[in-house]
């Protein structure tokens, strides 16, 4: 397993993981059971579905990136859970990229 070592296999990217695979799942139904037209938001370009995860997905990539340049990942809580469990500062943006997720669905 050492050469695996380097992903940094936590409870976060599990959670990332699980919910990337819920939202693909949950698309996937969405594109059977209610198939969809291209529409053209905000950039003005015809977009599906698809198309706006991909957008919501980069976006989230780029909000981490740049948090952690400038505010890096310090614990910023406790919780009182065993010998005390670290909150990272990180969690902050994912709460971001879920509300820019949301924007992008709704305008692009």
């Amino acid at each position: 397993m050492d050469h695996i070592a380097w992903m940094a296999w936590t409870v976060p990217t599990a959670i990332f993981f699980v919910l990337l695979a819920s939202t693909l799942g949950v698309m996937t139904w969405l594109a059977v059971a209610y198939p969809e037209a291209e529409r053209v938001g905000v950039l003005r370009i015809p977009t599906t579905r698809g198309d706006r995860l991909f957008v919501s997905l980069v976006a989230a990539a780029v909000i981490h990136l740049l948090w952690i340049a400038f505010f890096g990942i310090e614990p910023i809580a406790t919780l009182p859970i065993g010998e005390g469990v670290e909150i990272s500062s990180l969690w902050l943006a994912t709460v971001i990229s879920l509300v820019s997720a949301v924007a992008i669905f709704r305008t692009v």
